[in-house]
């Protein structure tokens, strides 16, 4: 211990908190060994240059990695595995936060992504995704040759963009398009930076409602995913726990990613889903979906001070993102021999089999959290045997 003090240069005051840090976001022993001697080489290099801890930041990472290549080092870590060290070292107040050089163009951005959650309430998913449809826009259409300029956006700017888009995305993708569009459209109307509000000149896209018959799977294909998820190892413990919220509950992503271990009321059996709008829902808990979240909670979750109930399997220990769920399906469609699909194919799995089952499309509608009925209304469409029974003959057809 005291010998990897003295190697460890103008670092060596952090060797011990860096180790207990890393131990805390779940980091291996084997990892934690490695990541304290890329700590030490960083410390001396520091030494040799006369540097002090505080003069750290991601650019001398960088010239001191490509320093120990230069010298022969081999097994050289990247930036990306530097990212812990410096971030401890922030943390700890020995480094001075980064300091970012915010160009108009993200400043703007940022006044847009405040004002979505603040003036909107938009959730952080569907800030992302505006977000992102704007800078995009912005870098393509917003400039005057090396400048930065919105005040002079067009409606012909707007049609060029959603052109370029519309052309790579299904029609239900290029709708989104349209309202992050006109979302952006409005805010710069109301903050002064077009005189006009070009929402209006966003075109709608074509595309029915009730246009298409809604892809589903059926009970079996979704029981063999859940057979074929091995529960030996942890990670699939948390997958099969997983899985059964999706396919048993029609939990979105973003809800599994959100559920909390406080979530689950287990004297009343209930548990509460996060969902779309800042909005909560009271559901049953099924006894097989409780089975598998008592079996992920008794020791397959690593040990976190997170309430989320689930956490990544590897370090750093932390809440799973949303689209880890939708990685999680495709796995077991893999396993079980199936076409690939996403977690949205068993929440319409879900809906096709409680239609079998001869449930109403109000009792679906409140399972799968519907704010409108109308949206329930479609997995009518999937009904077959009933529809056969009103079909009328098609005219001029066989008897």
């Amino acid at each position: 211990m005291a010998s990897s003090r003295r190697k460890a240069g103008v670092l060596s005051p952090h060797v011990e908190g860096y180790r207990a840090w890393l131990a805390r976001h779940g980091y291996t022993g084997q990892s934690i060994r490695n990541m304290l001697k890329d700590l030490g080489q960083a410390g001396l290099w520091l030494s040799g240059q006369g540097l002090e801890a505080r003069d750290l930041d991601e650019g001398r990472l960088e010239q001191h990695l490509c320093d120990l290549r230069k010298a022969g080092r081999r097994r050289v870590a990247g930036p990306r595995g530097m990212v812990p060290l410096l971030k401890y070292l922030r943390e700890a107040g020995a480094v001075p936060a980064a300091q970012a050089v915010t160009s108009p163009a993200e400043s703007l951005l940022e006044r847009y992504r405040s004002w979505m959650g603040s003036e909107r309430g938009l959730s952080a998913a569907t800030m992302l995704r505006y977000e992102n449809t704007a800078r995009r826009f912005l870098a393509e259409q917003a400039t005057d040759g090396e400048t930065f300029a919105p005040h002079g956006l067009t409606g012909a700017d707007l049609n060029a963009f959603l052109l370029r888009e519309c052309a790579r995305v299904s029609a239900g993708s290029a709708k989104g398009r349209v309202a992050e569009l006109r979302s952006l459209m409005r805010f710069l109307h109301l903050h002064g930076i077009t005189a006009a509000n070009l929402s209006g000149a966003v075109p709608p896209v074509g595309g029915w409602r009730f246009a298409s018959v809604p892809l589903t799977m059926g009970p079996g294909e979704v029981q063999r995913l859940l057979e074929h998820t091995p529960r030996q190892e942890p990670g699939g413990v948390r997958d099969y726990a997983i899985l059964m919220l999706v396919a048993r509950l029609g939990l979105r992503s973003v809800e599994v990613a959100r559920l909390l271990l406080d979530d689950v009321d287990w004297r009343r059996g209930e548990i509460i889903v996060r969902g779309k709008g800042r909005r909560e829902d009271r559901l049953p808990l099924p006894a097989d979906v409780g089975e598998a979240l008592v079996a992920y909670l008794s020791g397959a979750r690593p040990g976190a001070r997170s309430r989320h109930m689930f956490l990544t399997c590897k370090a750093p220990r932390g809440p799973i993102r949303a689209d880890l769920v939708g990685d999680v399906v495709e796995r077991a469609c893999l396993r079980a021999g199936l076409p690939r699909v996403g977690p949205h194919r068993l929440r319409h799995a879900l809906a096709a089999d409680m239609l079998r089952r001869g449930a109403g499309l109000t009792a679906i509608g409140q399972v799968l959290r519907h704010q409108d009925l109308g949206t329930t209304a479609l997995y009518a469409k999937v009904d077959f045997t009933a529809l056969r029974a009103v079909a009328q003959p098609w005219p001029g057809g066989a008897a």
